[in-house]
């Protein structure tokens, strides 16, 4: 029997905050992504353990997927932007101005931007692209 999107998400979720490896959760979230294609938190969670998991490439396109989904979620747009930095691309100043903008007028967003980021180094210390966009973000 197949465990209904919202369950394979919600558990992969939980797993993820209780700790479990990267590695073993990218396969839940491709498939939350595989069945559930235009569902953009799903997108935005398997960017970010491309990128935690140092595929960056993988995480570009996952969270190219995730702004077109949702381009007001600044999660993606952040997710996008740390890609780019690890890519070489050009044009991510934009996504960081827009994440900016959006966390401004929405104090949860920007808890929840925060947190991510904490969360971030914690699991990957010397991620140095994280650094700077944390910078960029929060020191004017």
């Amino acid at each position: 029997m197949t465990i209904p999107i919202e369950e394979l998400f919600d558990t992969g979720l939980e797993r993820y905050k209780a700790g479990e490896s990267v590695e073993s959760l990218i396969p839940v979230f491709k498939e939350v992504c595989d069945r559930s294609p235009k569902t953009s938190s799903a997108w935005i969670c398997l960017a970010w353990l491309y990128l935690l998991d140092n595929k960056a490439n993988l995480a570009y396109k996952a969270a190219n997927k995730a702004v077109k989904l949702n381009p007001q979620d600044p999660q993606a747009r952040i997710n996008l932007a740390l890609a780019m930095l690890e890519t070489g691309q050009k044009g991510l100043r934009e996504h960081i101005d827009f994440a900016q903008q959006l966390i401004f007028v929405n104090q949860e967003w920007e808890d929840e931007i925060k947190g991510s980021i904490a969360d971030g180094l914690s699991r990957k210390p010397d991620w140095q692209s994280l650094e700077k966009v944390k910078k960029w973000l929060f020191e004017k």
